[in-house]
């Protein structure tokens, strides 16, 4: 399974009053935007039994080598996640350190207001179909890792963030309803060869009929 990121602009803030950072790490039910040729939805679904089984770190821009900001192991820490109607909440204290009050900062000028998370799908936990106009929606059923939740500064949709396997997928669709479409196409000409032979015969028959009544009225 290949690890994959997504981005979302919305509400995210430090609280100063109640001394925590809160967001939402992603949204159910909610189409992306579009991600190279496809878009996205996630349904509740895709959460369940999830957070037991993940160790997801909250950190800046996915990058946990400048500092971890909270962490929930397997659905316990200081990193509180909880799935509601809307989607994955996550919020953390906010500490004394220099890392957290930087982060606070920068949340409450705006300056940051995204929030993204890394994840794997499982193998069956997705859904293809297209949608027009070139267009594909996936829709993931079932996530089967979470791997960070990350206020960043600039949301990212580039082919390492969206995944290879889904570019190569949209590829496979392309060609299998190419392929598809060729071989309507091919048996549609069949189907019209066989009529038109069909109406040529009864054609050639009528003719024959009437030579025969022309014949005997001589």
């Amino acid at each position: 399974m290949e690890k994959e990121v997504r981005n979302y602009e919305i509400e995210l803030r430090a609280d100063g009053d109640k001394g925590i950072v809160e967001g939402y790490a992603l949204l159910f039910n909610t189409l992306s935007r579009d991600l190279g040729g496809f878009v996205e939805e996630i349904l509740p679904s895709a959460m369940n039994g999830v957070l037991e089984k993940s160790d997801v770190l909250a950190v800046l821009n996915h990058n946990e080598n400048k500092g971890v900001f909270a962490r929930s192991r397997y659905g316990k820490g200081s990193l509180h996640l909880e799935v509601d109607d809307k989607g994955l909440r996550y919020w953390w204290k906010i500490g004394k350190s220099a890392l957290h009050q930087e982060l606070a900062e920068l949340i409450e000028r705006g300056d940051i207001f995204s929030s993204s998370f890394a994840f794997t799908v499982r193998e069956d936990g997705e859904t293809w179909e297209n949608i027009g106009n070139g267009m594909y929606k996936r829709t993931i059923t079932q996530f089967d890792e979470l791997f960070d939740v990350s206020p960043v500064f600039r949301p990212a949709y580039e082919a390492t963030t969206v995944g290879k396997r889904n570019v190569d997928k949209i590829e496979e669709l392309k060609k299998l309803e190419a392929e598809k479409a060729e071989a309507e196409r091919k048996e549609k000409e069949k189907v019209e060869k066989v009529e038109e032979k069909k109406k040529q015969e009864l054609d050639d028959y009528f003719k024959s009929y009437e030579n025969i009544i022309q014949t005997f009225k001589k």
